[in-house]
This record gives structure tokens, sequence and C-alpha cells, in this order.
């Protein structure tokens, strides 16, 4: 299959094949920019979860220096939230606001993924088109005199390949629809235990580790003998 004869199937189709090829790149971009920031976001998201796991009760400076660190992560919206309203807010009001972090997030995580539902729907449908203009041309050699069988045949085939190249199409982009839907599904369980865990640490007691815990219990003996 040469160059020539790619053109030959695109003319054929009455430039359905040029439309789909577009379909193609633009699928293809979405897919790339989408892959490389998803996943990006995902794996530093997961560090972050870690690294905010390990601290205790956490104060306005130790946030806006984890919003710092996070820098373009949608974790840094809710430590900023959580910043601003640190020892002001408690709750369920911080929980709403932390919400509303979570909603205006959003749809930056699915951001031109539409893109990829429009192409899944139309490409199968340009595709068919393109192969009933096909059919037009092939079925037109019946009409002059003389006509072989193998030009019909050979016709038929060529109409095709528009069909078959829509269906190639959808099916590439329905599972990079789906495999970025289950990403942006993690990122929003990464933002709701983000969400969890300031809520906790900044409304609870210090968490006790291994060197405050043993000075804790000191002082309640001191106390109970004191008492």
């Amino acid at each position: 299959m040469n160059l020539q004869y790619l053109i030959h199937l695109a003319n054929y189709s009455d430039g359905v094949l040029y439309v789909l090829g577009a379909l193609l790149l633009v699928e293809l971009s979405v897919i790339v920019d989408r892959f490389w920031f998803l996943r990006r976001t995902i794996l530093r998201g997961l560090i972050f979860v870690h690294e905010l796991g390990s601290h205790g009760r956490l104060d306005r400076d130790t946030l806006n220096q984890m919003a710092d660190g996070a820098s373009d992560l949608p974790e840094a919206s809710l430590l900023r939230m959580a910043a601003s309203h640190h020892g002001q807010v408690k709750g369920e009001g911080l929980a709403s606001r932390l919400e509303e972090s979570v909603l205006v997030l959003a749809p930056q995580l699915d951001r031109r993924l539409w893109l990829l539902d429009t192409i899944i729907t139309l490409a199968p449908l340009l595709g068919l088109f393109g192969t009933i203009i096909g059919m037009f041309h092939a079925f037109s050699v019946l009409a002059t005199p003389g006509h072989a069988p193998t030009a019909v045949t050979g016709g038929v085939a060529d109409a095709l390949v528009a069909t078959a190249t829509g269906l190639f199409i959808a099916m590439l982009g329905l599972m990079a629809f789906n495999a970025f839907n289950n990403q942006v599904r993690q990122i929003l369980l990464q933002l709701d235990s983000v969400k969890t865990m300031l809520i906790n640490r900044m409304d609870g007691q210090p968490m006790i580790t291994p060197d405050n815990g043993e000075q804790q219990r000191s002082e309640m003996l001191s106390v109970a003998r004191a008492s």
C-alpha cells in the first residue's frame, strides 16, 4: 500500500478519508496530552498523600509550605484553602470549603475528553458515509457498456476502507476515553483522601509519635504521683 493508493482511496470516498485522518490526528494529540497529564498527576499525588499522612497537627505555615511544594498539583488548591481558613473554620464548615475546591478542580481533570467522546461517535458515521459514497462510484461502473465485474468488486473493497478506518478510530478513542475516565476517578479519590486528612489534622490532636508519646506518659505519671 503506497501513497498513491492511499490518495486513490481518499478520493474514492470524496475526501471523507481526509476528514477521518484529521480526526485521528486530533484524537492522538488528546490521548498523548491527557496521558502525560493524568499519569503524572496520579503518581505525584500518591507521593503527596503519603507525605501528608506522615504529619501530625498542621499549622498555617506548614500548610503554605506544602502548598508551595505541591506547585501545580490539584492538591495545592486544597492546601491553600485550608491555610486561608486555618483557625477560623473547623468541622463541617471546613469540609464544605474543601469540597468546593474539589468541585472547582473537577473540570480541569477531564479537560478535552469531550473531543474523544465526540470522535468515538462521529468517526464510524463518517466511515459509513464514505463507504456509501464509494458504493455509488463502484456501481456507477454498471451504467457503462462493456463493464468488467472485477471493477465493481474492486470498487466495493475500496469503499469499505472508509468504514474500517472509522471503526478503528472509534475503538482507539473508546479505549483511551475509558482509561482516562478511570484515572480521573483515581485523582478525585486522592483529593477526597487529602480533604479528610486535612480535616483530621487541623481539627484533631497532635499525632503521638514514639518520642512525644514517651514524654506524655512521663507527664501523666508525674500528675498521678502528685495527686
